[in-house]
């Protein structure tokens, strides 16, 4: 039997309140009053996907609603260009997003929107705001943080400790955007009420009715990223600093593919994968700030030019794969791919086409470690690597192919980052140790969890000659699923100077200790 919920009344207005703003501050605060004769905004700000000349903008109101934008370059919003409104309707959750386009680069960028409910002129909201600063057009310096891995393994909000406290360490170093590598939310992830901790505390969750159970239901994957926004440290951290968003496997489920059976897992009443898929991805656009791909509606791998020095790849690792199997493939096929032919064309061609100094491959799962499917028996791969240090098999034929072609096309300054693993690692891939050798040496950076709980460390596969240089993980007698209040929640700082176009790598703590760095020169093209 389920817990019976003590769902609190101040915990009730959080999730589905009134957002309001800070006086002179510009930017959104939640607030728990909520005038039933005008809509309000219930989730905060969030700004997405900007380049030099552009973002993505998103909020959520409480009804349908006529949502107005406006943007300006100074926190007065004099002079500010206001775009035609958008419609809140229940359809998309009351959920909308737009793109402000024709933005000046290197600007700081504010943006506001005021809900008008529709059966209503009358009924207008309190403007929310949001700010962020456009992507250089000269070689200034770039900074930006990335991790993954939220509300994960039963660890959510706790109000006591502080919330999710690393979002509010990330802030604090203003980057230029957030890249979050995927595992945004934990669909399968149901919370308790509490939690008893080896130290004799209590871990104490904030608990929705969303998030008491697997979701299965558009709504209940909706309420997931809701949950999330219920968290200060969140909304004040999306309030100024775009979110570059991919997703893994816990926006759906653990380890989803094709081959996911669900038929003896009692906490589901849906068992159709692809069903339960169709529904993540909704919510997943509907309720983040990702850009709109008309060509592909739903699509997540893209690239972000982020000014001369930076553009982002965001790989999908998750929508084309086959099955999870044992990886041992001796030839490409559908059963062996994980990104397929499209996206690999599309990524070679992007590569190629970069006038970028460095091209930061973002990647949802790490190359070389081993993640299995079955971690209880070892069996099944689950991300890349398959275990058995030969040569390149099953899904590792993919990223053999694409390192070859790589080093072929003289692609220069490529950088891996990912999460995933639950914990932080610097790995050097040198084809000197490496089975399959035909490809440039290069860097892996693996960070997070953000705020779930903390595993590791994975086994390494030696097809593509991985080292590790640096490794933060729980010990063995620490133990396994350690949660955020134990100090083992990770985020990376990146930063590519101006004038020497130097990339400065920096592996963080929640509580901002620098565990490691390293600075990459830069290579010349031929």
């Amino acid at each position: 039997m389920r817990q019976t919920l003590k769902f609190t009344r101040r915990h009730f207005l959080a999730s589905a309140g009134a957002a309001g703003v800070v006086a002179g501050s510009g930017l959104a605060m939640p607030s728990i009053s909520r005038a039933q004769s005008r809509p309000s905004f219930t989730h905060g700000v969030q700004s997405g996907d900007v380049d030099t000349s552009s973002g993505m903008a998103w909020v959520r109101a409480d009804r349908p609603s006529h949502v107005d934008f406006e943007w300006a370059t100074t926190e007065s919003f004099k002079n500010a260009r206001k775009l035609h409104p958008l419609t809140a309707m229940p359809e998309s959750d009351f959920a909308v997003k737009r793109l402000l386009e024709g933005l000046p680069s290197d600007q700081d960028i504010f943006w506001r929107a005021v809900a008008t409910d529709l059966t209503d002129v009358n009924g207008v909201s309190e403007p929310i705001t949001g700010r962020f600063r456009t992507a250089p057009a000269s070689r200034r310096s770039v900074k930006f943080t990335w991790s993954g891995d939220t509300v994960g393994q039963g660890w959510g909000i706790d109000e006591s400790r502080g919330g999710m406290k690393a979002y509010g360490t990330m802030a604090r170093h203003q980057p230029d955007f957030f890249l979050h590598s995927g595992d945004t939310i934990y669909a399968d992830g149901p919370l308790k009420e509490s939690v008893d901790l080896k130290d004799g505390t209590v871990w104490k969750n904030i608990v929705t009715p969303e998030k008491s159970k697997v979701a299965e239901t558009l709504d209940e994957y909706r309420g997931q990223w809701k949950y999330n926004l219920l968290d200060k440290n969140v909304r004040d951290l999306y309030a100024s600093v775009p979110v570059f968003y991919q997703w893994d496997d816990h926006e759906v489920l653990n380890n989803w593919s094709s081959s996911k059976d669900l038929s003896a897992d009692d906490r589901y009443t849906v068992k159709d994968i692809e069903l339960l898929a169709a529904r993540a991805a909704r919510a997943y656009h509907e309720m983040t700030s990702i850009r709109y791909a008309p060509q592909e509606p739903g699509r997540v791998y893209r690239k972000i030019a982020y000014g001369p020095l930076v553009d982002v790849f965001f790989l999908d690792m998750r929508s084309y794969r086959g099955p999870n199997n044992d990886g041992m493939a001796s030839a490409l096929s559908p059963a062996a791919q994980m990104m397929g032919p499209e996206q690999i064309a599309w990524l070679k061609r992007e590569l190629v086409n970069s006038n970028a100094t460095w091209k930061v491959i973002a990647a949802d799962m790490p190359l070389g470690l081993i993640v299995w499917d079955d971690f209880a028996n070892a069996k099944g791969v689950e991300a890349v690597a398959n275990g058995d240090n030969g040569p390149a098999k099953g899904r590792e034929l993919e990223f053999a192919d694409l390192l070859r072609f790589i080093k072929s096309a003289g692609v220069k300054n490529t950088v891996w980052l990912t999460a995933d693993v639950h914990y932080t690692a610097a790995h050097h891939y040198s084809p000197d140790r490496a089975q399959f050798q035909d490809f440039e040496p290069f860097w892996e950076f693996v960070s997070g969890p953000i705020h779930a709980g903390t595993f590791g460390p994975n086994g390494l596969d030696m097809t593509f000659g991985p080292e590790v240089r640096f490794i933060k993980a729980p010990t063995e007698e620490q133990g396994q699923n350690l949660p955020p209040s134990a100090g083992l929640q990770f985020f990376g700082i990146v930063e590519v100077d101006g004038a020497s176009e130097q990339m400065t790598v920096r592996l963080m703590d929640a509580d901002d200790n620098e565990l490691w760095s390293t600075t990459l020169d830069p290579q010349q093209s031929i």
